[in-house]
């Protein structure tokens, strides 16, 4: 890492007058800081022996865990997965030998790997569980921990990708090798990457499980601030658990981070970047999400955000003590987590949220915020109003804003999945949703879906989206054939399988255009054909005429269009693809 620290000084004063000037550092001190291991140690990590002012690339932080690996019975490494450049994906096992299963914990860094605090605080703490006597935390519960999750992303690095952050010198990529946000991939998981992680997830089970991060935005006091699914009560598709988070684990969290020095504090996000003042959001997350994905998954998970500008050593030292406490809770509590688990796992709900619209009520107010002082100005780059911020502590009053139901769906006793679709079966099964194959052709009535207004969306995430005027449902009858699938609604991940397979679900399968195939056409119908048809339809139906001239008279762009109106009577023929713009996924009514 020495030789980075001086090309990275050798460029400094050429990209100086092009280094992104951040706000001023609020100083700091905490009792956390006695974590930082002795210059002399043995055992510093390589970010401590720099002053936190860099961190490891991905070859020095394996060969550092391989040696502490190589010192301890404790720890064992795991390779799980392969990134899309060919890079190993490991996890270090953190474990005693015990006479029955304990709870396991699995913490992963670098989901985006410019955010990389948890890399740094979890080698210090497998130090310390391994050589420095923590190995009790170890007694009731066990420590997965994915040091670099986005490893392709982490060697692209450099000291200016993440503007907004301060430090460390050297800063991953946001994106995989692919261009692809892996905290975009959990329900859909394109990526090879996050194939490895859900195995992960589905060998291990979590007790609990860390997505440790790093903020964008606004300036504000707090150091360390998390979130999840029920935070308040709010938006937990699996209540028990959340209601574990924001009752035992939010407290505990919350006091260990408060007796080391820290700031801790719900995630902040701004309604409007431009006037901070506006108030924060606190929103359901879509199972594209780590904590939305895992609440659908029946998994107790934590989004973890260090705030961004304040000093990388804070944010590790922080990043430290929540991933520690949050172990030791694990392992007091292992008996009430797997009941939350097991009280989710076995509910099974009659209705899902399949998409959410914002309140226009806040939900209600923080009368404290430990905000920043700030003034707007008028700037001559942007033409309007933005922020400066002054370094200067401030207590405020702040609305937080959240969302409210907007599509509710009753679920079907099931979904059937044709064989015509093997991408999409493959995806049930990597998600663990438990699915009938069928040995013989199945005739029955479903409620089957046609889009209306299909819309092509901009290119999201490695996907063209599609989004639609409305979803048409009508009572159909189908033929599914051989290797076609019944999936039950009535199972533990049946959330899972609505917001996959459910038509409206923000985070559908259609919704990320996995069936581009119903929006073609493949017959026509020429005009000498079409137009005299289309005469003789008007003068044989005086009910079909009245409508048709409706149409013309509302709609002048029609009326003036040729195609567009033959095509209306086509529509409305025998000769017309039934099965155009259908979705193939049959939802099998309950009785």
């Amino acid at each position: 890492m020495l030789h980075l620290l001086a090309a990275l000084a050798a460029i400094a004063p050429a990209a100086a007058d092009l280094t992104a000037p951040l706000p001023p550092i609020i100083p700091w001190h905490g009792a956390s800081e006695r974590l930082v291991a002795a210059p002399s140690d043995p055992w510093i990590t390589p970010a401590e022996a720099h002053n936190f002012d860099a961190t490891p690339s991905f070859a020095e932080t394996r060969a550092w865990l391989d040696r502490l690996v190589a010192a301890s019975p404790l720890l064992h490494l795991e390779v799980f997965g392969h990134t899309a450049q060919g890079r190993e994906l490991y996890a270090i096992r953190a474990a005693k030998p015990g006479p029955s299963p304990k709870p396991v914990m699995l913490a992963q860094a670098g989901i985006h790997s410019g955010e990389i605090d948890g890399k740094d605080a979890g080698l210090m703490l497998l130090r310390d569980i391994a050589l420095r006597g923590k190995n009790q935390l170890l007694d009731h519960a066990d420590f997965i921990f994915v040091p670099v999750f986005n490893a392709d992303g982490h060697e692209r690095s450099s000291p200016f990708n993440r503007p907004n952050q301060r430090g460390p010198v050297n800063q991953g990529w946001r994106t995989t090798a692919q261009n692809l946000n892996l905290n975009r991939d959990y329900l859909k998981a394109d990526t090879p990457e996050m194939k490895a992680m859900l195995g992960l997830l589905h060998k291990y089970k979590p007790a609990l499980y860390l997505d440790l991060h790093v903020t964008d935005g606004t300036d504000y006091q707090y150091d360390i601030t998390f979130m999840f699914p029920g935070w308040g009560g709010y938006y937990a598709h699996s209540p028990q658990i959340g209601r574990w988070l924001d009752r035992r684990y939010r407290p505990a969290v919350t006091a260990a981070l408060a007796s080391a020095g820290h700031i801790p504090g719900t995630y902040v996000d701004t309604v409007d970047g431009r006037d901070p003042d506006k108030g924060i959001r606190l929103n359901a997350d879509q199972p594209r999400y780590s904590t939305g994905y895992a609440d659908l998954a029946r998994i107790p998970s934590v989004l973890v955000e260090a705030h961004s500008l304040k000093p990388y050593r804070q944010r590790v030292l922080g990043t430290y003590v929540l991933v520690e406490e949050s172990l030791r809770l694990v392992g007091a509590e292992g008996a009430q987590i797997e009941a939350a688990i097991a009280a989710d796992s076995a509910s099974r709900p009659q209705t899902e949220t399949l998409s959410w619209k914002t309140a226009a009520q806040p939900l209600y107010i923080i009368p404290d915020f430990k905000g920043v002082a700030h003034e707007r100005y008028k700037s001559l780059a942007s033409g309007g109003n933005e922020v400066r911020w002054l370094g200067r502590k401030i207590t405020q009053r702040m609305p937080v804003f959240g969302q409210v139901a907007d599509v509710v769906a009753t679920l079907p006793a099931a979904w059937w999945v044709p064989v015509t679709k093997p991408e999409v079966i493959a995806l049930l099964r990597l998600h663990g949703i438990v699915f009938e194959t069928i040995t013989a052709p199945r005739t029955m009535n479903l409620d089957m879906v046609r889009v209306a207004g299909p819309k092509i969306k901009a290119a999201d995430e490695g996907h063209i989206p599609l989004a639609a005027d409305g979803y048409v449902h009508a009572v159909r009858r189908e033929t599914f054939p051989v290797g076609s699938l019944r999936v039950p609604s009535g199972q533990p991940l049946g959330l899972l399988a609505a917001a996959m397979l459910e038509p409206e679900s923000q985070d559908s399968l259609l919704a990320w255009n996995f069936f581009p195939e119903i929006l073609m056409r493949t017959e026509y119908i020429e005009g000498y054909a079409i137009a005299p048809l289309a005469e003789r339809m008007l003068a044989a139906n005086p009910a079909l005429k009245r409508e048709f001239e409706a149409k013309l008279a509302s709609d002048p762009k029609f009326a003036a269009d040729p195609d567009a109106r033959l095509g209306w009577f086509y529509e409305r023929t025998p000769y017309y693809d039934e099965r155009f713009l259908l979705y193939p996924v049959g939802r099998e009514l309950k009785r």
